[in-house]
């Protein structure tokens, strides 16, 4: 799919070169700026192995070979994307976790969770009848740079079955030539493989009953997995049996390596349990040892919700804490304007609220408070802009603004969010200082011009971010909306792309956004909705392009009507 990149009015000169400074500086790449900065290493993503014979006994060694390879490339100073944050990706992109990747959706993979570098391989079993020590698996592993294009010479090795944990170590170390540790240290930091491989059937299981099982049987093999008791948190939390979630978690001794996400995810089942007191007390503690901006949302919460109507004064502190500790979370700034709004201090909270549509202006529920604030300010032309954009981007909100009686309808209680991903990535990439609003202006158009470049060279990551910088400045520009849209819909991000299409319509209605949506909607299976933003953006504009075609598409795919009279096909 080609994005089109909509023509922009050239800015006047001098225009153009002082929007060209003020990016470079807030970019931080004015001369001398750029040479001081430190090179960090580009993140390294493993995907999981292809077993190219599909033998069934070893399906699960396709995972658990990227786990112990990333595991060893940690250990050997690699940064390596963590499994959750790869898992988070493909539900993102709706990519089913077990199939085989192209190339290129691989790539998509990675500029998603910012990493620079793609390793994946195969592994295949050989039957061993020439070999004193059985079964052997042999893999063979590839490095892809995608910031440069380079794909590394292959790695190719092979060890006895039972050696999978050797294998893994020989890779790492093949993958960093200049590590130190050795191959029987990286081994003695695994568990026994039945314990592995109990633990990797655990995360692949579908069914939660199936999963319990594996991975208590993994605990009981080696008590010291404690990743297997995270993943057990996980299952009881996502089925709701915070009793059972609480007590695995406090099973991770005093002194292992995951003790503070341990704590995290205990204080989130006190949390759900209502044992506030508890809660309170273990995020206090936390803070003090790691003051992150999750545990300090989450005290915001245990004061809200703690007794009667909450503490506000101390939940807006603890809200505010967390938006200087990680001032790209849109959710903090939601929460803090929230939090206003229920201490009847509408000002304040229009201010936070407007921060956190800058971040996600695809946020409904910001976009309804924000409008119920406005309106109480006495600012009902914006109130019911925020209020119409609320209504499009969540069907919820169009419910309830249609049903209130009249004027503002009410805003419900507990919409505070918890943050239950400790250390997790920013929301957005990097935040730009306040400015006077023609510099911001000038700012925003810089970002929009690179974006646009960027988005027609393909280079969707970098386009991304140069949008999001330029809709934290202008967050109702319709052209960066429309063009953000367009990515996301080529990377196959249908969600978000339907989100800020719709932002895009709403803040300008073109007949390029509707053939956008339309486009969109086609490839969400909404074949009604497709239809619909395609007839209207051919009444705005007969010639816009895309349109026509999705309505070619529907009529060639649509399903036949049965003819009246024709006999029913018999059973």
């Amino acid at each position: 799919m080609n994005v089109h990149v909509p023509e922009r009015p050239c800015l006047h000169a001098s225009a153009r070169m002082a929007a060209l400074l003020v990016g470079l500086l807030v970019l931080g790449l004015a001369p001398g700026v750029a040479a001081q900065a430190p090179a960090s290493p580009g993140r390294v993503l493993v995907l999981p192995f292809t077993d190219v014979r599909h033998v069934g006994r070893i399906y699960w060694m396709s995972e658990g070979a990227a786990v112990l390879l990333g595991e060893d490339l940690a250990r050997l100073d690699q940064p390596v994307v963590a499994r959750e944050d790869r898992r988070r990706a493909f539900e993102q992109l709706q990519i089913p976790l077990n199939v085989e990747l192209t190339d290129a959706t691989a790539i998509r993979v990675a500029r998603l969770v910012g990493a620079t570098r793609i390793i994946r391989g195969t592994l295949r079993l050989e039957d061993g009848k020439d070999s004193k020590d059985g079964e052997t698996l042999v893999a063979r592993v590839r490095q892809l740079h995608i910031d440069t294009g380079r794909m590394d010479a292959p790695v190719d090795l092979r060890a006895p079955l039972k050696d999978l944990f050797s294998l893994c170590a020989r890779m790492a170390q093949a993958l960093a030539p200049h590590a130190t540790i050795s191959e029987a240290a990286l081994v003695a930091n695994h568990p026994s493989l039945d314990a592995f491989q109990d633990y990797i059937k655990g995360l692949l299981a579908q069914d939660p009953a199936t999963r319990v099982r594996y991975l208590r049987s993994a605990i009981a093999l080696a008590p010291g997995l404690d990743r297997a008791r995270l993943a057990l948190w996980a299952v009881y939390s996502d089925q709701g049996e915070d009793d059972q979630a609480l007590a695995v978690v406090r099973e991770v001794s005093e002194d292992s390596g995951l003790r503070t996400q341990a704590r995290f995810r205990a204080a989130l089942s006190l949390i759900r349990l209502k044992q506030y007191g508890d809660a309170e007390s273990t995020l206090s503690a936390l803070s003090r040892e790691t003051p992150a901006a999750a545990i300090l949302n989450d005290l915001g919460i245990v004061q809200l919700r703690s007794t009667g109507s909450g503490d506000l004064k101390r939940a807006a502190y603890f809200f505010t804490e967390a938006t200087k500790a990680n001032p790209d979370h849109a959710d903090y700034f939601f929460n803090l304007g929230y939090t206003y709004w229920l201490q009847h201090d509408a000002h304040a909270a229009i201010y936070w609220l407007r921060e956190a549509v800058r971040r996600h202006p695809a946020d409904g529920a910001a976009h309804f408070v924000l409008a119920v604030a406005l309106s109480a300010s006495g600012e009902q032309a914006q109130a019911e802009r925020e209020r119409a954009l609320a209504g499009q981007l969540s069907s919820d909100y169009a419910d309830r603004i249609r049903k209130a009686a009249p004027g503002m309808p009410v805003v419900p209680r507990g919409l505070a969010r918890i943050d239950t991903v400790l250390g997790g990535p920013p929301d957005v990439s990097g935040v730009l200082s306040d400015s006077r609003q023609e510099d911001r202006d000038a700012t925003a158009a810089f970002y929009l011009e690179r974006a646009q470049r960027l988005a027609g060279e393909h280079d969707d990551r970098a386009a991304i971010a140069d949008l999001k910088r330029c809709l934290f400045l202008s967050p109702y520009d319709a052209d960066a909306q429309l063009l953000l849209g367009r990515v996301y819909l080529r990377l196959r991000r249908t969600k978000e792309a339907i989100s800020v299409l719709k932002i895009s319509l709403w803040s300008e209605e073109t007949a390029d956004a509707h053939a956008a949506l339309a486009q969109a909607y086609l490839q969400a299976g909404n074949r009604d909705g497709a239809r619909s933003e395609a007839t209207r953006a051919l009444a705005l504009d007969p010639a816009v392009d895309g349109a026509q075609s999705v309505l070619d598409r529907l009529k060639a795919t649509a399903k036949p009507s049965p003819k009246r009279g024709a006999a029913r096909p018999q059973p």
